[in-house]
């Protein structure tokens, strides 16, 4: 049995983040992700004036429920969606003059629905460019609250900024959901809210979230189940035992129904309170999934689906196409260039396992994190993979090729 040690989650690390920042006093955070993504987040929350201490094990935070410290700022968001998403609607409940800009990937990504939910609560919100996009200003004066309509069916994380908002406001938050992608990230958020002293309640479509602010506590950041994903379906295209710790049955991350899909395809998958264990069977059965909630790890699925017995459709994962890159058509092409029949539609990819064995090609990663791991997962059983991009892991996961190789060393050959 191997047991791997999976880096603090990157969706959790963002979300406390934002908490410890807002909540009244100070805030220690155990065992946070470390990655150009949560260095980011952390960077900008010093620009806006929050006193960040860090070791390598436990970040503080010096919260402030009136808002950001300084009365201007220019903070740079890099490739954190959660930093571009959350750091704006922070600072929109202090006082001052906050610009925000990220990187060219970051700016192509989309804000609108976000956007045009704080411009109905009031705050005064410009893009510079293009609308829906960074960079963006906003001329910061607090935030009423009351009642809004909001569309998260691209992004779950327009929800949760909003969610996270709410206590900072002075009236509280009614917000109103047309449409909700990966529900299971709102799920988190609700659960990191209790622990920060905040009960969200949920009548129907409508978030209810009561004004009063945040309490400073300490919180231990879980293992990241997306990143779990490529170390379980290791185990289950070799043959190979992995067990990571601390993802157990009291997960708060969504993503850990991967292993649920590896199940299905004949994997053995046990879960108790310490942490989940794959082991592969020899078996790997085609199927059709809806992935919609965990779409994260579409990706992974797709990496490995070439050695499924029968096909592989992954259904309900359009929102996949505005992420780091258009993750349905980077897997698509990856799979052709290995010889793998692919199929694709507006939120669906088919993966149609053929007769001869994939064949060893560079992988284009798109600077996507995702893509590079997950055809990590393919070379185990495919020589001759390279990547393009192979650094771009840094983003999430900045020591996963030496994780990885280490993982290979104790799987099945």
């Amino acid at each position: 049995m191997t047991v791997v040690d999976i880096p603090g989650s990157k969706s959790v690390t963002a979300r406390a983040l934002f908490l410890a920042a807002a909540a009244d006093g100070v805030t220690t955070l155990r065992r946070p992700l470390r990655s150009d993504d949560t260095e980011g987040f952390a960077e900008g929350l010093t620009r806006l004036g929050y006193r960040v201490g860090r070791t390598p094990d436990v970040w503080q935070i010096d919260g402030r429920p009136q808002g950001p410290a300084v009365a201007e700022a220019d903070v740079y968001c890099r490739d954190g969606a959660t930093t571009a998403r959350f750091l704006p609607t922070l600072a929109a409940a202090g006082r001052g003059s906050f610009r925000f800009d990220a990187s060219a990937q970051m700016r192509r990504r989309p804000l609108g629905p976000l956007s045009k939910a704080l411009r109905d609560l009031g705050v005064d919100l410009r893009h510079e460019e293009a609308e829906g996009h960074h960079p963006l200003r906003i001329e910061a004066s607090g935030v009423e609250g009351g009642e809004v309509v909001l569309d998260a069916g691209q992004s779950s994380q327009y929800l949760t900024a909003l969610l996270l908002l709410g206590p900072l406001t002075r009236k509280g938050l009614r917000i109103r959901v047309t449409d909700l992608v990966s529900a299971p990230y709102v799920e988190i958020t609700v659960a990191m809210m209790r622990a920060f002293g905040v009960e969200v309640r949920r009548e129907g479509t409508v978030y209810v979230v009561p004004a009063g602010g945040y309490t400073a506590t300490t919180y231990d950041i879980e293992p990241d189940a997306s990143t779990a994903s490529y170390f379980f379906a290791a185990a289950a295209v070799t043959g190979g035992e992995v067990t990571v710790p601390g993802l157990g049955t009291g997960a708060l991350q969504g993503d850990l129904g991967f292993v649920d899909v590896l199940r299905r395809m004949g994997a053995e998958v046990t879960t108790d309170a310490h942490g989940t264990r794959v082991r592969g069977t020899g078996e790997l059965r085609g199927l059709t999934v809806n992935m919609r909630d965990i779409s994260d790890t579409m990706p992974t699925l797709a990496a490995i689906a070439p050695f499924a017995s029968g096909p592989v459709r992954i259904e309900d994962v359009g929102n996949t196409r505005v992420k780091e890159c258009d993750r349905l058509e980077a897997c698509a092409e990856n799979l052709r260039r290995l010889g793998v029949e692919v199929a694709t539609g507006d939120d669906w990819i088919e993966i149609r396992p053929g007769a001869e064995a994939p064949v060893g090609a560079e992988i284009k990663s798109y600077g996507d994190h995702r893509v590079v791991m997950s055809f990590a997962v393919t070379g185990l059983r495919v020589p001759g993979i390279s990547f393009d991009d192979p650094g771009c892991v840094r983003k999430t996961f900045p020591g996963f090729h030496e994780a990885f190789a280490a993982l290979r060393g104790q799987l099945p050959a």
